[in-house]
C-alpha cells in the first residue's frame, strides 16, 4: 500500500486538491459516457432482433459498464489531443464491449435464476454484437462527441 492509498497508515490528504479533481473529472466523464450512450443503445436496441419486453432493462443493464468506461477514460480523453483521440478510440471500440458484457452477466444471472434455466446470454450476445455492428458509424461519432464533451465540461478549475 502506497501513500495515495486511504486505506495506508502513511496516507495524507492531498493538500493541492489534484486527487479531488481527478475524481470530480471521472465523475463528470462516467455521465457524460452515460448521457451518450442512452440515445445509442435505443437506437442499437431498436435495430437488435430482442423482444421488446427485454429492451428497457437492456438498455439500463448495459449504462454501468459504460458509464465506468467513461470514468476510466477520462483522464486520457482531458490530456494532450492526442491522449484525447487515442481515448475516443478506446471508447469507440470499448463503449459496445462494455456494454455488451455487461448485458451478457446481466442475462447469464438471469438465466442463472430463471426458472427453466433458460440460457439467455448466448442469443443476446449474438444479437448485441449484430446490432453494435450495423451501427458502428454512430458509435465512432458518439465517441468523438464524448471526447468534446469530456474536455468541455471535464475540466475543473481549483479552488483557491
Amino acid at each position: 500500500m502506497g501513500p495515495d492509498n486511504p486505506w495506508s497508515p502513511d496516507w495524507r490528504p492531498d493538500p493541492s486538491g489534484a486527487r479531488l479533481l481527478a475524481i470530480k473529472a471521472a465523475r463528470r466523464g462516467a455521465v457524460l459516457a452515460g448521457l451518450i450512450y442512452l440515445p445509442l443503445a435505443a437506437i442499437v436496441l431498436a435495430v437488435s432482433p430482442l423482444p421488446d419486453q427485454l429492451v428497457l432493462p437492456a438498455l439500463l443493464v448495459g449504462l454501468p459498464g459504460v458509464a465506468l468506461l467513461g470514468a476510466g477514460l477520462t483522464s486520457a480523453a482531458l490530456g494532450s489531443r492526442l491522449e484525447a483521440a487515442s481515448a475516443g478510440a478506446a471508447f469507440a471500440v470499448g463503449a459496445p464491449v462494455a456494454a455488451v458484457t455487461s448485458l451478457v452477466i446481466g442475462a447469464f444471472l438471469l438465466s442463472a435464476f430463471a426458472e427453466g434455466g433458460a440460457d439467455l446470454a448466448g442469443p443476446i450476445l449474438r444479437a448485441g454484437v449484430t446490432s453494435a455492428i450495423a451501427v458502428a458509424p454512430v458509435v465512432a461519432i458518439s465517441a468523438g462527441l464524448w471526447v468534446v464533451a469530456v474536455r468541455r465540461v471535464g475540466r475543473v478549475a481549483p479552488r483557491d
